[in-house]
């Protein structure tokens, strides 16, 4: 029995590569905290999590001085043990985003520790679904971009097999998000899915007003059209329009996401790897909204997100936002608009640790006498 000896501890910042504006924020930093779990036969895993904007130094603490030093000296194959027992363990400040993301940087070391070993990819050991994905694309869509950029980036997305895009909405008045997603449709035609995201930016009357302007342009989905802890409000929404609603990249725990299912708050499911606190609960989640017959379309993350949607029967599409070019050795690999797990064993991700090294702005180590 393998059990873990050493927790390895890292922070970079992956600074965003386009200047990226939604209806509530501009971010330029992506803290980025790393944990490396070591056992006693000497394999290792590596996960991950991340911030938009701050926070970081906050996630490294709660993993440096609570949950990494109660890692050591567990039987590492123990996953779902191990994350209900951090989960109590931080109990005083769960749910909340600092202790999902510092839990989602464990297990997810622990699911590539473990299917490293087992010799298996985490596509093929969470599920193994199929072996690619839809791509849409986000990272031409922000807020601040004039309708000539977006309809350039959504036509040169087009051309290279991609199905859909993602634009920002949320300008001052409605008649500019009718004008921006008049263009883009123009130009792309109408078999080309256009999704678009409010950021919770709108209360429920002026989400239900810009509704029907989505509907005009049949729009894939109507992402975060208002704050995550407003179910009420988006139960009513959700009655109100025939444009599918989709939430969960602000929600931390898994009984957020039976809420909405149950109530009917919701029918795409965008659960964030990071923000629910790992694969463990991802999987719970997706397999949840499978019983509800709800897509799941996960936010973010897509290195990561890769696998788990190859994993999972009801997942259709995958979000494009290169993140990790910075500090892997391999893209993510994309054939034709599609997305291709990798067939290593692991998560799929080929980190590059001389540039992570060089990137680091923590660094720490965990073993049993500290």
């Amino acid at each position: 029995m393998a059990r873990i000896t050493r927790i390895e501890l890292q922070m970079i910042d992956l600074v965003p590569k386009v200047k990226r504006v939604d209806a509530i924020q501009s971010f330029v930093s992506q803290e980025t905290p790393m944990v490396t779990v070591y056992d006693s036969d000497g394999a290792c895993g590596t996960g991950y999590s991340y911030t938009i904007g701050t926070g970081g130094p906050s996630v490294m603490a709660l993993l440096e001085h609570t949950l990494g030093p109660a890692l050591i000296g567990k039987d590492a194959d123990r996953i779902e043990g191990i994350w209900r027992e951090l989960l109590f363990l931080t109990h005083a400040t769960s749910v909340g985003a600092i202790t999902s993301l510092a839990l989602a940087a464990i297990d997810t070391a622990l699911w590539d520790l473990k299917c490293k070993t087992a010799g298996l990819p985490l596509w093929k050991a969470a599920g193994g679904t199929r072996d690619s994905i839809l791509l849409y694309s986000t990272e031409g869509g922000w807020l601040h971009l004039e309708p000539q950029a977006l309809v350039d980036d959504a036509l040169a997305m087009q051309a290279k097999g991609f199905k859909g895009s993602k634009i920002k909405i949320g300008s001052d008045h409605i008649s500019q998000d009718d004008a921006r997603l008049s263009a883009v449709r123009t130009a792309v035609g109408d078999s080309y899915e256009i999704m678009t995201d409010g950021n919770q930016g709108f209360t429920v009357s002026e989400a239900i007003r810009r509704a029907r302007v989505l509907e005009e342009y049949s729009i894939g989905w109507f992402e975060e059209p208002l704050p995550a802890d407003d179910v009420a409000g988006h139960i009513e929404l959700a009655r109100r329009t025939s444009v599918p609603i989709a939430v969960g990249e602000s929600m931390y725990s898994i009984s957020q996401f039976k809420d909405y299912l149950q109530m009917g708050a919701a029918s795409i499911v965008q659960v964030d790897v990071a923000r629910i606190g790992g694969i463990t609960p991802w999987l719970k989640v997706a397999h949840m909204a499978e019983a509800f017959n709800v897509m799941v379309c996960p936010h973010f993350l897509m290195e990561l997100h890769l696998s788990l949607v190859c994993a999972v029967p009801n997942a259709k599409w995958l979000e494009y936002i290169p993140q990790l070019d910075s500090v892997t050795t391999e893209p993510m690999l994309v054939e034709g608009g599609f997305a291709i797990p990798s067939q290593a064993p692991g998560l799929g991700i080929e980190w590059d640790w001389q540039a992570i090294t060089s990137m680091s702005l923590i660094s720490k180590t965990i073993t049993g006498g500290a």
